[in-house]
C-alpha cells in the first residue's frame, strides 16, 4: 500500500494521544494522509445514550444545526447506524453499500445528505462495548466526487488499528447502567416503530415506516410481498389520515412529534404531539 511519507509521522501521534483531548482530531488528520476528503464527523453511540459528536470538520457553509438535529433523532433513519445496530455489520463501507434501493429520492437524503453537501460517504462503524459503537464519517463535497474502491480499500487496511486505538480511547468502564437509568436510544426506537400507529392501519405504519427509512416504492412492495399499487394506496390513505402531501412534510412531521416528546414512555408521538393545549385556568 503506497502510503502518504507523512503517514507514519501522523499514526505515531495518534497512538501517543490515545485517552487525552487531541485524539479525535488527529485521527481525522491520520486518514487523511491515506485517503482526500472533503469533511469529517466522528460519532460515538453509547450502549443505551444519544449519540455524541466527538470530532467535526465542515465546509464554511454547512451549519452546525444540521448536526444537532441529528444527534437528536434523525440518527435513527441513518443507514451506517441502522447497519451497525440492527445488522451488527462493522468494516469500511461507502454509503451506496448501505442504503436501501431509491434511497436518493428519500426526504432523508434531501434533508441531510443534499443539506450537508454530500456527494458521497465513506465511513469505519466500529464496535465499543454490548450495544455502543462508533462511526467515523468522511464525506466528499466536490462535484461528481466519489470514493472509489481502492480508496475504500486502503482504509480497510488499516480498520484493525483503527478499531484497536479508538477502542482504548473510548474504552467502557464495563459497570452496569445506573438503576432506573433510561433507554434513550431504545426509546427512541420504539417513537419510531410506533409513529403513527394510533390514527394509520397496521399496514399504512408499516408503509410510512419504510418511506422514512429511504425505501422507494418498488423496494416496499419487495418486502411486504404486495403490488407497487398497493403500497401506492397504502401511501395515498396514510398520508391522507396524517395529513401530509408529502414525503418530506410526512419527514419533519416524525422528526417534530420525535423531537416534541418531552418526557416519551412510548406509543404513538403524534397522540401527544396532535393534542390541542389545555385551556389557560382561570381565565373569565
Amino acid at each position: 500500500m503506497a502510503e502518504d511519507p507523512q503517514y507514519h509521522a501522523h499514526l505515531a501521534s495518534l497512538i501517543d494521544s490515545v485517552g487525552k483531548a487531541p485524539f479525535p482530531g488527529r485521527l481525522v488528520c491520520t486518514l487523511k494522509t491515506l485517503v482526500p476528503f472533503d469533511d469529517a464527523t466522528v460519532l460515538v453511540y453509547p450502549d443505551t445514550d444519544l449519540p455524541t459528536v466527538a470530532y467535526f470538520e465542515v465546509p464554511a457553509h454547512q451549519q452546525r444545526s444540521t448536526l444537532d438535529v441529528f444527534v437528536a433523532g434523525a440518527f435513527l433513519l441513518d443507514p451506517f447506524y441502522l447497519a451497525a445496530t440492527r445488522d451488527r455489520r462493522f468494516g469500511v463501507f461507502r454509503l451506496r453499500d448501505l442504503a436501501p434501493r431509491g434511497f436518493q429520492d428519500s426526504e432523508y437524503y434531501r434533508a441531510w445528505y443534499r443539506n450537508c453537501g454530500y456527494q458521497d460517504e465513506c465511513g469505519f462503524l466500529l464496535p465499543n462495548g454490548d450495544n455502543g459503537f462508533i462511526n467515523i464519517a468522511l464525506g466528499r463535497t466536490g462535484a461528481g466526487s466519489r470514493f472509489h474502491h481502492a480508496q475504500v480499500k486502503r482504509l480497510a487496511a488499516i480498520y484493525p488499528v483503527i478499531e484497536t486505538l479508538c477502542q482504548q480511547h473510548w474504552q467502557r468502564s464495563g459497570e452496569p447502567a445506573p438503576a432506573g437509568s433510561v433507554n434513550l436510544r431504545a426509546q427512541l426506537h420504539s417513537a419510531l416503530r410506533d409513529f403513527g400507529s394510533s390514527l394509520l392501519t397496521e399496514r399504512e405504519a408499516q408503509v410510512v415506516n419504510l418511506i422514512l427509512h429511504g425505501h422507494s416504492t418498488r423496494t416496499i412492495a419487495d418486502k411486504l410481498g404486495i403490488s407497487v399499487e398497493t403500497v401506492k394506496l397504502h401511501r395515498k390513505h396514510a398520508y391522507a389520515k396524517l395529513e401530509v402531501s408529502s414525503q418530506a412534510e410526512l419527514f419533519y412531521l416524525f422528526l417534530d412529534s420525535l423531537m416534541s416528546a418531552g418526557n416519551y414512555r412510548g406509543g404513538d408521538t403524534l397522540v401527544a404531539y396532535l393534542q390541542p393545549p389545555a385551556p389557560k385556568s382561570g381565565t373569565a
